[in-house]
């Protein structure tokens, strides 16, 4: 029977950090399902979801904090359940860009958790704007919207909110590969 663990780890940016965790991973016969991996500042940050049979993740549980240890990699490793497909959610993607200003996140998660939508995605990022280097904010997120949901007037709503904090949005169906 199939198993699933999600597995976070943090360690110093260097040449070699995923092939480490992905060699272990698949020397404990487990599979990398999903992950987001990324650079932040001097740090290397992963997320993982990881399948295997029981003896896989528990020989994933004992022989990470060992790689942790010697590698100099902080790791937390926990055992998940399938999530399953809620087939009353209609999946829409939002993209914000504004200024860099403290509280976008919190004010868009804000707007969404007062209306019991589910944010499944959410990625920012810092930039300089082209000609000017002022510093700006981009927000890219998918939400799972209840098909019950009025999608035109949550638009409008949303679009509203955006406007009166200043940013700029579009909200679009997501579209899945």
């Amino acid at each position: 029977m199939k198993q699933l663990a999600v597995i976070s780890a943090v360690g110093r940016d260097r040449v070699g950090f995923i092939h480490q965790i992905s060699q272990l991973v698949a020397d404990c016969s487990a599979n990398i399902s999903e992950s987001h991996m990324t650079a932040m500042g001097s740090e290397f940050a992963m997320l993982l979801l990881v399948s295997g049979n029981w003896h896989a993740i528990a020989k994933l549980e004992a022989d990470l904090p060992k790689l942790a240890n010697r590698e100099d990699i902080r790791v937390e490793i926990h055992r998940t359940e399938d999530r399953g497909k809620a087939e009353d959610l209609l999946p829409y993607a939002i993209d914000v860009i504004c200024l860099d200003q403290p509280g976008i996140v919190a004010n868009l998660s804000s707007f969404f958790a007062t209306r019991e939508i589910e944010i499944s995605e959410l990625n920012t990022a810092t930039y300089a704007a082209a000609h000017t280097g002022t510093p700006m904010f981009s927000v890219q997120m998918v939400i799972s919207i209840p098909s019950s949901t009025q999608i035109a007037e949550l638009r409008e709503e949303f679009m509203d909110f955006c406007d009166e904090l200043n940013v700029d949005a579009i909200m679009e169906p997501h579209k899945t590969t």
